[in-house]
């Protein structure tokens, strides 16, 4: 769905043919810049289909626009289908970045469908605008665990008679909810994981169960540089909202916190089918008359004072911290109903919960909260953060370290409370402290606060966690230094043991205690989130070294194992 987006046209189009689609339908309404055009001679080349839009009176555009996919031979013909705006581009990661890998996959899994979250990319501050490929531009996103951004499409086997189209994902039609259609029904996340019961029949956004970027991703480029949504605010929007492209917006969308350049994998493959798109003549002089008209637009608005205002307004904006911004969702048209909607995806989900219910004690003990992000972290970029006191330390409210359920405990002072409180009390007088894999030296730090006479060592040989550790204790005013490499036991003979590697199996803490046996172990961090399935190897591992009493700290933060006595 499309309105004036003709400089960045030939560039959506052919990202999408080197990604593998077969077959684009685009509709567009009230275009003024020759983005019609455009998609007329692509249709004749056999490149795209092309459709109007035309709304009728009390409709909005992409109801509108879904209304008629809904009947499109095109559409129901397909195999596999998926539902874009302009400003998005899907991005695979598995193998040459294709979507017949990626549809492999996803067959492979048993699945009919992929849900699959949008990462949200900024301006990476570009204030003009520029003829270069907008995946090319644009290369710093929001963190992958910041919820605000977490919008879907659906990459899905499409059957028009059981299926109604939706912008962000389809919707079961009523008279398939009560036969068996639902139950074969099978769609993963953007990491391969199967996906609850209840996006099946609701839902428009990933929760923190249900994340993930392992496989796919929509880049959403909503913003681009100032210059290029200048132009966006006065041409108006797909959707027809009032006042959409406002300062507010750009706060919200104008995320530039982890640069993220996986796009870059298309470039030679999509410049190629630019260049031969270009060699039409018909198509090369509509192509570059859409870039004229809207740099003149652009040259005529520049000129006023209102672009100046403008520019300042989002110059505010940016510097926003991302704990600031406000998403304001879409209202429910009928809360009553969705409840009753509930109340069948419960009795549908039932029997599912009984099936759990019979798995074995281990498997349905409390799980762990799930604090810290997993994959790749990179605290590089200087970014607007809000810092909050949590015990003796202060913690950023910083996605790119830090879940959604994390930063709702640091904005609130509680931050890992229960270990907060207790650490320092396992010491004794100038005891000695190791952490093996530290994340934000949090821990560390509150007890260094707490017992300065503690002898503290931090090793952690990811080089993104020490930099995220650095400034944490930076920050606090903390001078510790975060040694890479492997800790040497015999030399530090700690009393505490604090691990938070998730690389560290049993049979590793095994080996690693032949060189000393500290008087306490602590299991946390990403170690306890990843590996918290092992607790009962971890704890004969920790009772054949003397270690059985499990002390009683908080399940979901750690697990802690003690000799029988205390001589500290």
């Amino acid at each position: 769905m499309m309105k004036d987006e003709g400089p960045y046209l030939l560039e959506w189009v052919a990202h999408h043919i080197a990604v593998g689609f077969t077959d684009l339908v685009v509709y567009t309404n009230d275009c003024s810049d020759g983005t019609d055009d455009m998609l007329i001679r692509l249709q004749e080349l056999g490149l795209v289909q092309h459709r109007r839009n035309d709304i009728p009176e009390g409709m909005k555009p992409q109801p509108s626009a879904l209304k008629y996919a809904q009947n499109e031979p095109e559409v129901g013909n397909s195999d596999w289908i998926m539902v874009f705006d302009a400003d998005e581009f899907l991005c695979i990661r598995p193998g040459g970045g294709t979507l017949d890998t990626l549809i492999d996959g996803i067959k492979a899994a048993g699945a009919n469908g992929m849900v699959i979250t949008w990462r949200i990319f900024g301006s990476g501050g570009v204030v003009n605008w520029s003829r270069d490929p907008v995946s090319e531009q644009y290369l710093m996103a929001a963190p992958q665990m910041w919820n605000k951004g977490w919008g879907v499409k659906t990459l899905f086997q499409f059957d028009p008679d059981k299926w109604n189209l939706g912008i962000h994902r389809p919707k079961l039609k009523n008279k398939v909810l009560d036969t068996g259609f639902p139950e074969t029904v099978i769609w993963l996340n953007g990491s391969g994981r199967e996906m609850e019961e209840y996006f099946k029949f609701r839902g428009w956004r990933s929760i923190v169960r249900t994340i993930g970027y392992d496989w796919a991703q929509i880049n959403h480029y909503a913003v681009k540089s100032v210059d290029s949504y200048a132009i966006r605010k006065f041409r108006g929007n797909v959707n027809n909202k009032a006042d959409k492209y406002n300062d507010d917006y750009w706060s919200l969308q104008d995320r530039n916190e982890v640069r993220d350049d996986t796009m870059l994998r298309y470039s030679a493959r999509r410049s190629e089918i630019v260049a031969g798109l270009l060699s039409d003549q018909a198509l090369n002089r509509l192509h570059f008359a859409a870039l004229e008209r809207a740099e003149a637009r652009l040259k005529s608005f520049k000129s006023t004072s209102e672009y100046a205002e403008f520019a300042q307004k989002l110059s505010i904006a940016s510097a926003v911290p991302i704990s600031q911004v406000e998403a304001k969702p879409p209202k429910a048209r009928d809360p009553a109903g969705i409840a009753t909607k509930m109340g069948d995806v419960e009795k549908r989900t039932g029997d599912k919960r009984l099936q759990q219910q019979a798995k074995p004690p281990q498997d349905r003990v409390v799980l762990p909260l799930d604090n810290l992000v997993r994959g790749a972290v990179d605290t590089s970029a200087e970014v607007p953060l809000e810092w909050h006191a949590n015990h003796a330390l202060s913690l950023p409210a910083d996605p790119r370290i830090f879940t959604p359920p994390a930063l709702l405990s640091i904005e609130a002072g509680k931050y890992d409370r229960n270990l907060a409180r207790n650490a320092a009390a396992l010491l004794g007088r100038g005891a000695r402290y190791l952490e093996l894999g530290a994340t934000t030296g949090f821990l560390a730090g509150q007890v260094m606060r707490v017992r300065p006479d503690a002898e503290i060592t931090l090793v952690q040989s990811d080089p993104g966690w020490q930099d995220a550790v650095r400034m944490i204790l930076r920050y606090n005013g903390i001078e510790l230094p975060v040694q890479g490499g492997i800790a040497d036991m015999a030399a530090i003979r700690p009393d505490l043991l604090v691990i938070g590697d998730a690389a560290i199996t049993p049979d590793h803490l095994k080996n690693i205690m032949q060189a000393h046996i500290p008087h306490t172990i602590i299991l946390t961090g990403l170690l306890w989130s990843e590996r918290h399935s092992e607790l009962d190897a971890f704890a004969r591992v920790a009772a054949d070294a003397g270690l059985t009493l499990r002390l009683p700290l908080d399940p979901q933060l750690s697990a802690a194992f003690r000799a029988g006595f205390d001589d500290a």
